[in-house]
């Protein structure tokens, strides 16, 4: 890690962790340990922390569940010296700090409100919104951690990943505490969440964000915007980038620039041709020999974009080399986690299963492990392969994921052709006419229930009668997504259009977040203005 920095004083370094460990250890007060800090250290940079942190401390099997950094900031407040960078506002560390600036007003909103006799709505509407932190903390996993891992600043956030769970499942068993009626339970964490939430941040914005502006390079940060994007943001609307040839740049003079040049991150495609290149192959319609068959790198491409399932690499050296890049993805994913220690792709609590799978199957004691998600309306399948060359040799992982709800829903048999329209109410034969004319078992015409159409269908809302034989009437606030989604399925690209939030749409867990989605409820959790929304759909369906 120490590469990544100039003139690293590695005895000034000692100095500072042997006055802290001291500190921990009660053989001295605060007061000395500061003013030791202070005459045999003078200043201290946050990335000098985070170097003591990954070089010199002792690792802990529950290290960073719940740090207290405000204890540790008490110590090094006379010397800690950090930089007021600004920032473009669609900087990938300006994008987390607005989150944060956002998170803290809800935090004042829960102690103000833990005042009060419990209203249960109130309470509902504001961990709505302390939920959507969740999104904050992916960023941070899937984007930001592996640039940092791929310098060598790996035990902070392998560390501070566990964090990240702990507060997630925390604002998780709240809300859980809130639905269940459990009033009591439920205000009495409430004091602590917020301390949670609050050291956090803090250790973000005092270690994690500065240390990163020094580590990371400004095309680096230019391609994890563009992963940025993909999983979306808590709280805050980032704008398209209009000019791609300005550069992100840390200083005040260009901080009003946005951040740009997001499109020059090579697509697979593009990467595949680079590497070829370097061997002969210089034409992208060049046919290359596959294992059965040729195909050109387009459509390689192509045929791993539009895979039903989701696919990841892992070589024999453990590392992330590649997945596919389809618009159904279970969970976010990331460009940054190519080459990345598959370790560090997980929490610490689950990276012995990891490290267990690998083991038997480079053993080969093991060839493949299932696991699955099942829960009401949603069922996700997913398997680990060993991958073997033909003399058996161990080379590597293959993940394979996929929503199998809609699979799952299937009944009877269905032996001829039906498009997506015909489930919208048209005319359609059924299985018993089926079953007259080609001699095939009965089965029920259950139709498909997964479409894009029945999005919502599992709550116990009705319609608003917006929706008549399949064609919408009226577009107004109380419009349910699903018949806006069941009139054309095709919207959700205007809709993607309007908010990068709308791509959950694309993700089989929309199923569970939006049940009940009305047009004003998209609105308010896609960060869209409800007059712009209601016209723009107005205008799309010409009503």
């Amino acid at each position: 890690m120490r590469e990544n920095f100039q003139n690293i004083d590695g005895k000034k370094l000692e100095i500072v962790h042997e006055i802290k460990s001291a500190y921990d250890e009660g053989k001295i007060s605060l007061e000395e340990a500061r003013k030791a800090l202070k005459d045999r250290v003078q200043h201290l940079a946050p990335y000098e922390i985070a170097i003591i942190e990954q070089e010199m401390v002792e690792e802990t099997e529950d290290e960073c569940i719940k740090e207290d950094i405000q204890a540790m900031l008490e110590v090094f407040q006379d010397v800690l010296v950090t930089k007021d960078q600004e920032l473009p506002e669609n900087h990938p560390i300006s994008c987390y700090r607005r989150e944060n600036a956002k998170m803290k007003e809800l935090l004042l909103s829960v102690e103000d409100l833990v005042q009060y006799p419990v209203i249960k709505n109130q309470w509902l509407e504001l961990y709505e919104e302390l939920l959507k932190f969740k999104i904050h903390l992916s960023r941070k996993q899937n984007q930001l951690y592996p640039v940092l891992e791929k310098k060598g600043f790996t035990r902070p956030t392998t560390t501070m990943w566990t964090l990240d769970d702990f507060i997630r499942d925390e604002i998780t068993e709240c809300y859980n505490l809130l639905l269940e009626d459990k009033e009591e339970a439920f205000i009495g964490k409430q004091a602590e969440l917020v301390a949670d939430v609050r050291d956090l941040m803090d250790k973000e914005e005092n270690i994690l964000y500065p240390t990163s502006l020094e580590m990371i390079s400004d095309e680096e940060f230019r391609y994890m915007a563009e992963g940025d994007r993909e999983i979306g943001f808590a709280y805050i609307t980032v704008e398209p980038e209009k000019s791609p040839k300005q550069n992100i740049s840390h200083t005040a003079s260009q901080s009003t620039s946005p951040l740009s040049g997001l499109s020059s991150a090579p697509g697979f495609a593009e990467e595949l041709a680079g590497l070829l290149g370097k061997y002969g192959f210089n034409n992208k319609e060049e046919k290359l020999n596959v294992t059965t068959g040729q195909l050109t790198l387009e459509q390689i491409n192509l045929i791993y974009q539009h895979m039903p399932v989701d696919l990841s690499y892992v070589d024999e050296n453990e590392l992330v080399c590649f997945y596919t890049d389809t618009k159904h993805r279970v969970f976010p994913r990331s460009k940054n986690v190519i080459g990345r220690d598959v370790k560090n792709c997980h929490p610490k609590a689950s990276v012995h299963i990891v490290e267990e799978i690998i083991k038997k199957f480079r053993s080969g004691e093991q060839d493949k492990a299932e696991f699955w998600i099942n829960k009401p309306d949603l069922f996700i399948y997913i398997i680990y392969y060993a991958v073997r060359d033909e003399n058996g040799k161990f080379r590597g992982v293959l993940e394979m994921m996929q929503d199998c709800t809609h699979i799952r829903s299937l009944q009877g048999s269905q032996t001829l052709l039906t498009w997506e329209q015909q489930e919208k109410g048209e005319s359609k034969e059924t299985s018993e006419d089926e079953d007259k004319r080609e001699g095939s078992e009965t089965s029920e015409d259950v139709g498909n229930k997964e479409s894009a159409g029945s999005l919502g269908n599992e709550g116990n809302r009705e319609s608003t009668g917006t929706l008549a034989a399949g064609k919408l009437t009226e577009i107004n606030e109380d419009t349910l997504l699903k018949d806006i989604l069941e009139a054309d399925p095709s919207v959700k690209t205007l809709l993607f259009r309007l908010s990068d939030r709308f791509k959950a749409l694309n993700t089989p867990l929309a199923r569970i977040m939006m049940p009940k989605a009305t047009v004003k409820i998209m609105s308010e959790r896609a960060e869209v203005d409800l007059d712009t929304l209601l016209r723009e759909l107005r205008e799309y369906f010409k009503l």
